[in-house]
Parts: structure tokens; sequence; C-alpha cells
């Protein structure tokens, strides 16, 4: 009797195989759940909310978050997938169904009276073996347009429809060239806006090199298009605020509460002469126009002085955008309109207002140098919009991640190929009963290229047994093409894959793997709930 009943009659608890059957089966069901969206050819999941929303997806991410997962140690598995995501922004199916084979091949093992801890022994000496491989197989690279295309590209295929995949690469590369700082150090992907525009089809979706706001100017009168203009960038109230302190005002007569309406008034319109008298000095002769962007608010009479000069205002702008408009436009962001001089405006090229619907768009373009940029995405309902918002997050990641790295790993299934031949002849260096927890570790990598050939519609096994024999030569690292089901060299066909995400994957799932093995009791002191 377990010494938990003591503590708690209620308590429920499974014990040794029983605890290690309920740790697999959730794995199992979780790997299956998870199997079929891998690769360019996985298929999508469709999720409804409780409110009818509808959300289609096959990225790993978006379902694994979106799931209402009850078991426990299938919670587990999701959140340290998602947590990989939120670091590196790849490979969570890939490490749902790398834990899920580990413990489907330990099972068999176990179930023959080998001792889990052997087998975790094992586990280990496979991972060093496997990162050591890892660092003989990678391709130094050079962050040029062609090579992050490919990297780009081999991301994006498994996210949306390969001509979608294929546009969106050339957007994402763009992108992150133009806000790539010189020493290719610290890319800050928030200086990418992300703006979605319910509106034409997915493959309408732009890069524009400026800013895209998701509002207008807030005068009739204003111009709505306006060229080679001056962006006045400010953090300025113009409208009448209420004092930070408590205070009063009073006033004996009609004519004194006047002269205090009179002089809060005075206090913005001089604020508003300033702009003015800036716009003239810039202006005026010359064929230059001036918008002025604020972060707070501009009342209604200030917006119709600023009209009436041919200023195009906009009010109450995000704060990650006066950030942007800077970067975009060049100039400074003001917070104070005291000694305000030309080098402290930016400038665009082009700025217009497009409205949809009720929405209001303001686009700033053709600016000099872009060090932040606007993906804008199209599509004619909210699930497409999702569907590239995930996509385009996931590109530009791998991006960065190659950057960052400076090197990457062929795709299509070739590193986990190449790991499992170099584990198996390791296997015969292992003393011990430790070299069948590296047997188990070999034959579980092979669960990637195994169900990429399955959701191609080929044959897992005989897949396997092409690539196993392709790959006997020295130094041939091969992986498997989809479209034909023969064996390809991903290096010549332009499939990479992220250094930084096969180093986590081979180091999170050996971990989560080697945890879930050791557990020999589960226990819930509390409601009725476990069931193995």
């Amino acid at each position: 009797m377990a010494s938990i009943t003591l503590l708690n009659p209620k308590a429920e608890f499974a014990r040794a195989a029983q605890a290690l059957a309920v740790n697999i089966s959730a794995a199992k069901g979780i790997q299956d759940v998870m199997k079929s969206n891998l690769g360019p050819k996985g298929t999508m999941k469709m999720l409804v909310s409780g409110s009818g929303d509808i959300k289609i997806t096959k990225d790993g991410n978006t379902l694994l978050h979106e799931m209402q997962i009850q078991h426990p140690t299938a919670s587990l598995i999701a959140r340290a997938s998602t947590a990989m995501d939120d670091i590196i922004g790849d490979g969570t199916t890939s490490t749902v169904l790398v834990i899920g084979e580990l413990l489907k091949q330990a099972d068999l093992y176990i179930s023959e009276g080998l001792h889990p801890r052997i087998l975790t022994e094992g586990y280990d000496l496979a991972k060093v073996k496997a990162l050591e491989v890892l660092e003989k197989i990678k391709i130094p690279v050079q962050p040029t347009r062609a090579q992050l295309m490919d990297i780009s590209r081999t991301a994006l295929r498994t996210k949306v429809h390969q001509t979608l995949a294929d546009l969106l690469t050339g957007v994402c590369v763009d992108a992150v060239l133009a806000i790539k700082p010189k020493d290719n150090k610290n890319i800050d992907l928030h200086m990418v806006e992300l703006m979605e525009m319910k509106h034409k089809t997915s493959t309408e979706t732009t890069l524009i090199k400026g800013l895209v706001l998701d509002h207008g100017a807030r005068h009739p009168d204003m111009p709505k298009r306006v060229e080679n203009a001056y962006i006045l960038t400010c953090n300025v109230s113009l409208e009448y605020e209420k004092s930070e302190v408590t205070s009063g005002f009073f006033y004996k007569t009609a004519e004194e509460r006047e002269k205090l309406l009179a002089a809060e008034r005075d206090f913005i319109e001089k604020r508003v002469e300033k702009i003015i008298a800036l716009k003239k000095k810039v202006c005026d002769n010359t064929d230059k126009r001036f918008v002025v962007i604020n972060q707070k608010g501009i009342d209604p009479m200030s917006l119709d002085a600023l009209a009436k000069e041919g200023i195009v205002a906009l009010r109450r702008a995000k704060r990650r955008n006066m950030e942007r408009l800077t970067l975009a436009c060049g100039g400074m962001a003001l917070n104070s309109f005291d000694d305000m001089k030309e080098e402290h405006l930016g400038y665009a090229g082009l700025v217009y207002e497009h409205i949809l619907g009720e929405d209001k768009f303001t686009f700033i373009e053709e600016c000099k140098n872009p060090l932040s940029v606007t993906i804008l995405m199209k599509g004619p309902n909210k699930h497409t919009l999702y569907q590239i918002k995930d996509a385009v997050r996931d590109g530009l990641r791998a991006i960065k991640n190659t950057i960052d790295d400076g090197f990457v790993v062929p795709g299509a299934g070739a590193f986990e190929i190449a790991v499992s031949q170099e584990l198996q002849k390791y296997k015969m260096e292992v003393k011990g009963k430790q070299r069948l927890g590296v047997q188990a570790y070999s034959e579980a990598l092979l669960i990637i290229p195994k169900t990429l050939a399955v959701n191609s519609g080929f044959d897992a096994q005989e897949t396997i047994v092409k690539l196993q024999e392709e790959s006997q030569g020295e130094g041939m690292i091969v992986g498997l093409d989809i479209t034909s089901g023969e064996v390809l060299k991903p290096a010549d066909a332009g499939i990479f894959e992220n250094y930084a995400v096969k180093k986590q994957i081979i180091n999170s799932c050996t971990v989560i793997a080697s945890n879930l093995l050791l557990v020999d009791e589960i226990m819930r002191a509390g409601m009725s709930s476990l069931k193995g």
C-alpha cells in the first residue's frame, strides 16, 4: 500500500509499470495528433473555439497553444514544445514526434525487463554523439539573399501552400535584410510591423519599405495624398488636459472664466503655431509638404488650424510606431516643440490614406533608408490572415537564426538519417546494456523521415531502406524527395534547416523523454481523474 494513502485516503496513485504506461500512452497520443502535420505535404487541422471561431493551421505551435489538453503528461510535452517555439521559432512538431518516439522505443525494451535508468544513460551517450554529428555536418553560410531564401523557403513551405510560401519567402528575406544592422548583431524583429488587411487574396501580401498605420487623418479638409513630405514625429499633447495634481480654479465673474478659457486655449495654440512656423520655414517656396504624427491627442481646433495650412496630422499613434517611424523616415521623436529644427524632421517620398470599408490606413512609403519596414498581409478572411501571420513570424525567425548562427543543416530528413547511421556504428563501441539505449535513440530519430514519407503518400519502410542504403557512402548526406519518394541531396535542392533548431531538439527531447521514463509513481491527492 502506498504511503500517500496514509496521508490522504482519497489520493490516487499509479505505481511503477502503470505510471510508465500512463506517460507513454500520453506521449503516443499527442504524437498521433501532430504526426500528420509534419513537412510541406502535411495536412491541416481545423480548430473551432467555443464561440465558433475557426482557425485552420498546421503550425505545431498554434495547435499546441489552442488545443485543450487535459492529460498532465501530454500537457508537459506540449508546454516544452511551445517553449522551444518561443525561443527559436520552429521545431514544435518535430519535438513532439521525437519525444513520443523515444518513449515508444523505450517501451519495447522496458517490457522485456530492461531498467529505465540504463536506457536513459544510453540516451545521454547517444545525445552527445548526435551533437558531434551535428557539428560535423553543419554548413557555414553568409547572410546573402540567395542563401537566406533557401532557409526561409524550407520553413515556410511547411506552414502554408507552396505558391504562397514562395511569395512570403521573398517578403520575409527582404524585410530582415532591410532592418539588419551592418554587424549582423542584435536584429530586432519588432522593427518589422505586421499589418493585416481583410482585402483581396493572400498572394497579394507585400513588403512596404516604410510604415503602414492603422488609422487616418482626423480632419476632412486634410490632403489624402502628399508627396515629398517632411515627417514630424512627436509626443506632445495638442489638446487641453487636466492638471496632474488635484487643483481647483476659482473665478468671481464670467469675464474671469473667459480669461481662464482663453489662457488654456492660448497654451495649446502656441504649440500649434510653432508647428506652423516650422512648416512655413521648411516648405514655403518649395514642393515639400508636411505631416505631423503625434502619439498624444490633437483637439478639433488644432486640427482645423493645421488643415488650413495643408498639414496632414495623425493623432494617437501607437508607441511602438513612434520608434519605427524614426527608423523608417529618419529624424527624431520630439517630446517638446522648443528649438525645433529641420534636422529633427524625417522624410518620406509618399504619404497617402487608404480607406477600406470603415477602416483607414495611412501608408508612409519611399523612405530614403528605411531601418523599419511593414509586411502588409492581405487575405479574404480571418483564418487566412491568422495562417499568414503565423507563417511570416516563423519565416522571420528562421532568417534571424541563420544570421545569428552562421550555420545551417541539410533538411529533408537528412540530419536524422545521418545521426541514426552514426549511432548504429557507435553502438558497437558502447559497453554493457547502455548500448540498447543508443540503439533505441537511433531508431527513434527515424520517425522524422518516416513521417515525411507517409505524409507524402509513400511507404515508410521502403523509403527508410532506400535512404539508409544511399547514406552508406562516406560523407553522403541524403534526404527524401517528397514529390517522387526518391533520394535527393538537400544541399543541391536548396533544402536547409536551422542549426539552432536541430541542436535544441536533440537537447530538449532527450531530457524530457529521460525524465518521463524515470517517473515511477504518479500521485494525484485530490479528485478522481487518473485512470491508468
